[in-house]
Protein backbone atom coordinates (compact mmCIF):
# COMPACT_ATOMS: atom_id res chain seq x y z
CA UNK A 1 0.00 0.00 0.00
CA UNK A 2 1.20 3.49 -0.85
CA UNK A 3 0.51 6.27 1.65
CA UNK A 4 0.79 9.92 0.66
CA UNK A 5 0.30 12.93 2.90
CA UNK A 6 -2.60 14.89 1.36
CA UNK A 7 -3.50 17.95 3.47
CA UNK A 8 -3.45 19.57 6.87
CA UNK A 9 -5.41 22.34 8.52
CA UNK A 10 -3.49 25.43 9.64
CA UNK A 11 -5.33 27.37 12.34
CA UNK A 12 -4.90 31.14 12.30
CA UNK A 13 -6.64 34.35 13.37
CA UNK A 14 -6.73 35.52 9.72
CA UNK A 15 -6.68 32.83 7.03
CA UNK A 16 -6.19 35.36 4.22
CA UNK A 17 -3.16 37.00 5.84
CA UNK A 18 -1.49 33.69 6.74
CA UNK A 19 -2.22 31.95 3.43
CA UNK A 20 -0.99 34.95 1.42
CA UNK A 21 2.16 35.21 3.56
CA UNK A 22 3.08 31.57 2.95
CA UNK A 23 2.22 31.69 -0.74
CA UNK A 24 4.19 34.91 -1.27
CA UNK A 25 7.28 33.67 0.57
CA UNK A 26 7.31 30.26 -1.12
CA UNK A 27 6.29 31.51 -4.57
CA UNK A 28 3.00 29.57 -4.55
CA UNK A 29 -0.61 30.46 -5.30
CA UNK A 30 -3.52 30.80 -2.91
CA UNK A 31 -6.40 28.68 -4.16
CA UNK A 32 -10.11 29.40 -4.15
CA UNK A 33 -11.82 29.22 -0.76
CA UNK A 34 -13.42 25.87 0.04
CA UNK A 35 -15.92 26.50 2.82
CA UNK A 36 -14.00 27.70 5.84
CA UNK A 37 -10.64 26.82 4.28
CA UNK A 38 -8.26 28.84 2.11
CA UNK A 39 -5.82 26.41 0.44
CA UNK A 40 -2.18 26.70 -0.53
CA UNK A 41 -0.93 23.64 -2.42
CA UNK A 42 2.72 22.62 -2.73
CA UNK A 43 4.38 21.11 -5.82
CA UNK A 44 3.94 17.57 -4.49
CA UNK A 45 0.19 18.07 -4.08
CA UNK A 46 0.03 18.59 -0.32
CA UNK A 47 -2.51 21.26 0.62
CA UNK A 48 -2.30 23.51 3.65
CA UNK A 49 -5.88 24.55 4.40
CA UNK A 50 -5.88 27.81 6.36
CA UNK A 51 -8.83 28.32 8.71
CA UNK A 52 -9.68 31.42 10.74
CA UNK A 53 -10.53 30.57 14.36
CA UNK A 54 -11.24 32.62 17.45
CA UNK A 55 -9.32 30.65 20.07
CA UNK A 56 -5.82 30.21 21.43
CA UNK A 57 -3.77 28.65 18.65
CA UNK A 58 -0.96 26.26 19.57
CA UNK A 59 2.21 26.88 17.62
CA UNK A 60 2.79 24.31 14.90
CA UNK A 61 5.85 23.63 12.73
CA UNK A 62 5.77 23.26 8.96
CA UNK A 63 8.89 22.43 6.91
CA UNK A 64 9.31 22.72 3.15
CA UNK A 65 11.93 21.03 0.96
CA UNK A 66 13.07 23.20 -1.97
CA UNK A 67 15.82 23.29 -4.59
CA UNK A 68 18.90 25.48 -4.14
CA UNK A 69 17.52 28.02 -6.65
CA UNK A 70 14.16 28.07 -4.88
CA UNK A 71 15.95 28.57 -1.56
CA UNK A 72 17.72 31.63 -2.97
CA UNK A 73 14.35 33.07 -4.06
CA UNK A 74 12.68 32.30 -0.70
CA UNK A 75 15.58 33.84 1.22
CA UNK A 76 15.50 36.96 -0.97
CA UNK A 77 11.75 37.35 -0.36
CA UNK A 78 12.20 36.93 3.41
CA UNK A 79 15.00 39.50 3.56
CA UNK A 80 13.15 41.86 1.21
CA UNK A 81 10.01 41.68 3.36
CA UNK A 82 11.98 42.25 6.57
CA UNK A 83 10.88 38.90 8.02
CA UNK A 84 13.13 37.78 10.86
CA UNK A 85 15.09 34.63 10.06
CA UNK A 86 17.25 32.30 12.11
CA UNK A 87 19.49 29.29 11.56
CA UNK A 88 17.88 27.26 14.35
CA UNK A 89 14.34 26.59 15.56
CA UNK A 90 15.01 28.21 18.94
CA UNK A 91 15.98 31.61 17.51
CA UNK A 92 19.51 31.57 18.96
CA UNK A 93 21.11 32.43 15.61
CA UNK A 94 19.15 35.36 14.16
CA UNK A 95 19.99 36.72 10.73
CA UNK A 96 21.65 33.45 9.74
CA UNK A 97 20.94 30.22 7.82
CA UNK A 98 22.19 26.72 8.64
CA UNK A 99 24.17 24.33 6.43
CA UNK A 100 22.88 20.99 7.79
CA UNK A 101 23.61 17.91 5.68
CA UNK A 102 25.55 20.06 3.21
CA UNK A 103 22.44 22.00 2.22
CA UNK A 104 20.90 25.19 3.51
CA UNK A 105 18.06 25.82 5.93
CA UNK A 106 16.21 28.75 7.46
CA UNK A 107 13.53 29.20 10.13
CA UNK A 108 10.97 32.01 10.40
CA UNK A 109 7.51 32.74 11.82
CA UNK A 110 4.23 33.25 9.98
CA UNK A 111 1.63 35.87 11.00
CA UNK A 112 -0.06 33.35 13.35
CA UNK A 113 3.25 32.57 15.07
CA UNK A 114 3.72 29.14 13.50
CA UNK A 115 7.31 28.04 12.94
CA UNK A 116 8.17 27.64 9.28
CA UNK A 117 11.31 26.03 7.91
CA UNK A 118 12.75 25.85 4.41
CA UNK A 119 15.52 23.32 3.67
CA UNK A 120 17.40 22.15 0.59
CA UNK A 121 18.39 18.71 1.84
CA UNK A 122 16.41 16.11 3.76
CA UNK A 123 17.56 15.62 7.35
CA UNK A 124 20.14 12.86 7.53
CA UNK A 125 21.04 13.20 3.84
CA UNK A 126 24.72 13.72 4.72
CA UNK A 127 25.42 13.11 8.43
CA UNK A 128 29.18 13.38 7.77
CA UNK A 129 29.01 16.76 6.04
CA UNK A 130 31.67 19.17 7.34
CA UNK A 131 28.97 21.85 7.12
CA UNK A 132 26.84 20.28 9.87
CA UNK A 133 26.63 22.78 12.70
CA UNK A 134 27.72 25.68 10.49
CA UNK A 135 25.60 28.83 10.30
CA UNK A 136 26.14 31.62 7.79
CA UNK A 137 25.21 35.28 8.17
CA UNK A 138 22.74 36.62 5.60
CA UNK A 139 23.47 40.21 4.52
CA UNK A 140 20.48 42.46 5.17
CA UNK A 141 18.62 39.85 7.21
CA UNK A 142 16.73 40.75 10.36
Amino acid sequence: MSVDFNHTIVLTRDREKSARFLADILGLEVGEPAGMFLPVTTANGVTLDFATVDLDIPVQHYAFLVSEDEFDAVLARLVGAGVGIQADPHGRQPGRINRQDGGRGVYFRDPAGHGLEVITRRYGADPESPLNGVAEEVPGAV
